[in-house]
């Protein structure tokens, strides 16, 4: 509540690691010294700097709301143990934030969706996935 008093969303999140909140974040809506895309990653930046690490493995994530698509994605990345939430979709979904539509189209074949996913691959494609895996030196994710 206090961050949509700051201007912010409705969104916020902790993760906790052996019981001990090791980062914490939310939505910055409008705030304008932040770019967009940045907002909305803040908690997992100050996770990942608190972990050292790209992944949250063995951390418990506890959310203000069921995570919207663009946070899953996120989120399962990530890899934490548990993810806790208190309000439903649907709360989200009557105070503007509804992704039903993203959810049913990702039901759909790539192809026959609002926008259309259309592959356009040739054999070059996978190259630089090969090239990843002979890199001796590279993060495994």
């Amino acid at each position: 509540m206090q961050n949509v008093r700051r201007d912010g969303g409705p969104f916020a999140a902790l993760a906790v690691k052996d019981g001990v909140a090791i980062a914490d974040g939310a939505n910055q809506g409008r705030a304008p010294a932040i770019p967009r895309r940045t907002r909305r990653w803040l908690p997992f930046a100050r996770r990942a700097g608190c972990l050292e690490s790209f992944n949250a493995r063995g951390c418990d994530f506890y959310a203000s709301c069921k995570r919207c698509l663009r946070w899953l994605g996120a989120i399962y990345w990530a890899w934490p143990a548990r993810i806790f939430f208190a309000a439903a979709h649907n709360a989200a979904a009557a105070g503007g934030f509804d992704d039903a539509f993203i959810c049913r189209e990702l039901t759909l074949p790539p192809g026959e969706r609002s926008i259309p996913m259309i592959r356009v691959a040739d054999a070059t494609a996978i190259l630089p996935f090969a090239e990843w895996r002979r890199k001796a030196d590279r993060t495994k994710y």
